[in-house]
């Protein structure tokens, strides 16, 4: 398997973007203009449904955050000075959490209401550069985790070359900025199984569903975050491995499927955090029946939401329009761990095959 620095890699091209934005404001300086940036608009109605991606992306629109209107002078000084700090922080190879930035204005004298407003300067940041904050070494708070037949290599200033076994963990290893970014070494793997509940990826290595199945599972611990979706995406793309999605069955189970699958609308101006042709596998409404699984009944809450996502274009298809239309009809939720009514093991002897077809 060849080997590269991806995180070098990634620091360069975000280092190279952040220098043209100053560049393009000193610029403006020095011809005697009022700097402006031209970011594109993120509001619903410059949000559309690209059917060949499989994913919402931007349309064409931008808005002018200009210096000539005091009004936008804090916003234009903030994103600025986020421009500033990310790319000291991928010149020095350093990562930072979205709460790190925060409280790191404080130091500058940058201020901001609350952290809702830096992470929002952020996600313009990342619009303007169109590339995702990790790139630019901000992360979320990690709370995923990776275990499987995957042998990486990390390439971060102080681990470049340390390899680590993703086996050797029992309880997985966390999926942070220096494994997202790590080298793939040594696979033998077939597949990769995305489970959304934490007590199900620990039963999953119990049983060694990673040996069974020739598998890396990752814990998405609900919704995926960012780099897990980043992850998830590269072992797609660089290994080629097949991505398979176990959520409860309920429609909030869905959406976390199709997130990892189509990407979300929130992350309309980046579409590198997708996997297109992953496969949701389950929990499905229609299981809920077929293995007898005991259920809750949905609420209002979960009807509502069933019909939200009945309208959003991602649905329109099979299994999803077909699923919703089985909710609807029988209105029961059953969560992953419903299948313990047959014991501990019955969700890997008999569902995990029957639903990769083995």
């Amino acid at each position: 398997m060849k080997r590269r620095s991806r995180a070098s890699a990634g620091n360069r091209a975000a280092v190279a973007r952040l220098r043209k934005l100053g560049e393009l404001v000193y610029e403006q300086i020095e011809r005697g203009e009022y700097p402006i940036v031209r970011i594109p608009d993120r509001s619903v109605g410059n949000i559309i449904y690209d059917e060949k991606l499989g994913q919402y992306i931007l349309g064409p629109k931008r808005f002018v955050r200009t210096t000539k209107n005091v009004k936008h002078l804090r916003a234009f000084a903030q994103l600025m000075w986020l421009a500033y700090f990310s790319k000291l922080l991928s010149s020095s190879h350093k990562t930072s959490t979205l709460r790190d930035v925060f409280y790191s204005a404080q130091a500058y004298n940058v201020e901001f209401e609350d952290q809702d407003e830096s992470d929002e300067r952020i996600t313009e940041l990342e619009a303007l550069l169109g590339m995702a904050r990790e790139e630019f070494n901000v992360y979320p708070e990690e709370r995923s985790s990776i275990f499987g037949r995957l042998t990486i290599e990390y390439n971060i200033p102080g681990y470049e070359g340390r390899k680590l076994d993703l086996t050797s963990h029992p309880d997985g290893v966390m999926i942070g900025p220096a494994l997202t970014t790590a080298d793939f070494v040594e696979t033998d793997a077939e597949m990769v199984i995305a489970i959304e509940k934490g007590g199900l990826f620990t039963r999953f290595i119990e049983e060694k569903v990673h040996d069974r199945f020739k598998a890396v599972l990752i814990n998405t611990a609900g919704q995926a975050p960012r780099a897990t979706r980043y992850l998830l995406r590269r072992l797609r793309n660089e290994l080629n491995l097949p991505v398979y999605v176990l959520t409860d069955g309920d429609p909030w189970g869905m959406h976390i499927a199709m997130v990892i699958i189509s990407g979300s609308a929130n992350a309309a101006h980046l579409t590198q955090l997708n996997v297109p042709d992953a496969s949701w596998i389950g929990v499905w409404a229609t299981d809920i029946t077929k293995y007898k699984l005991p259920f809750d009944k949905l609420t209002d809450v979960d009807i509502k939401r069933l019909r939200e996502l009945s309208s959003d274009p991602r649905y329109s298809g099979d299994p999803w329009s077909s699923q919703i239309d089985a909710f609807l009809k029988h209105r029961r939720k059953s969560e992953q761990e419903a299948f313990a009514k047959y014991g501990l093991t019955y969700i890997v002897d008999k569902y995990l095959p029957d639903k990769l077809g083995r």
